[in-house]
């Protein structure tokens, strides 16, 4: 089954201890894991029951023999949308959590292919390496942009990531998820711009507001394996660089232009303590369920050693 590369075999040993930690059991990890979309909250009327759905939902997939994990989706009221510009928004939220869910999982299955060894391009890094080909392939099976234009959509990516790699850095340990995830996003919002025809001022608007919006954000893996949180923080990062992207296009620009962001993520990366860059001992890392994943994780390593002895 699919979600075997993430489950199965002594390298995913690091995998089960974090599916362990939210409480799956070893019966449930045997099942394929299903996801179940749901975007229950507290201020559209019509999504108050969702909560109820979501869980017979569930229900249902596992009385099929699968595992059933819940994952949120936004949405929009067009009751209350009505009579001001948020009716502007109403219909297009449609399209957005669609894409926007797709593209998520997208992200995430190539972040699992990375954590269980397997063949990845690190763009730009292993650790963010799920944001950009999302974004890529997710609008070119929406729009069936050519090869061409996705190659130079890429070539745009690149082009941002030089940039940011000249004024600071793209790896964890230097300067934190922001230097991983924020420069995936950038890069990804740019070359988003770029697939519709936009200037390169809007290509470079959308890559600041991408790495604003993560300025900061440390990384702090569960011993220090490029799996939890990062998987999370690239599904968000996708969404972070579609909302960056659609913002610029919409004619919003960034008081600080992208050389001066990319120098502020490079001075920010640098004056974050070393338990949150990289090290397994801060931030999520730290915590006790952390701790005790982290304990988890090096004995087996130990037993498995003795067992090559």
């Amino acid at each position: 089954m699919r979600s075997d590369t993430v489950k199965k075999g002594i390298q995913q040993a690091p995998h089960r201890s974090l599916f362990n930690a939210l409480g799956l059991t070893e019966e449930e990890l045997d099942r394929p894991l299903i996801g179940v979309v749901s975007s229950y909250n507290e201020i559209v009327p019509g999504h108050m029951n969702l909560d109820k759905i979501t869980e017979a939902v569930k229900l249902g997939v596992a009385m099929a023999g699968g595992t059933p994990i819940m994952v949120p989706a936004i949405a929009v009221c067009d009751g209350i949308a009505m009579g001001h510009i948020g009716m502007k928004y109403s219909l297009v939220t449609r399209d957005l959590i669609a894409d926007s869910t797709e593209a998520m999982a997208m992200a995430f299955s190539t972040l699992e292919i990375s954590a269980a060894m397997g063949e990845i391009v690190a763009s730009p890094t292993a650790g963010s390496s799920g944001i950009l080909p999302a974004i890529l392939y997710s609008l070119k099976k929406r729009e069936g942009f050519s090869d061409e234009k996705m190659v130079d959509a890429m070539l745009t990516a690149i082009g941002i990531g030089k940039i940011i790699g000249y004024y600071g850095s793209f790896a964890g340990a230097e300067g934190g998820c922001q230097a991983e995830t924020g420069s995936g996003a950038a890069m990804g919002a740019a070359a988003a711009c770029f697939l519709y025809d936009q200037s390169p001022e809007v290509c470079f608007h959308a890559a600041s507001f991408a790495f604003l919006h993560v300025l900061g954000l440390v990384c702090d893996p569960i011993a220090g394996l490029v799996e939890y949180p990062c998987t999370f923080r690239n599904a968000s990062g996708v969404v972070n660089a579609f909302i960056s992207a659609d913002m610029a296009m919409a004619g919003i620009t960034s008081i600080v232009p992208f050389d001066e962001v990319c120098k502020a993520a490079g001075e920010v990366g640098s004056t974050l303590p070393e338990a949150l860059r990289e090290t397994g001992i801060g931030g999520i890392a730290g915590t006790e369920t952390g701790r005790k994943i982290r304990k988890k994780f090096f004995a087996l390593g130990n037993d498995s050693t003795k067992e090559n002895k």
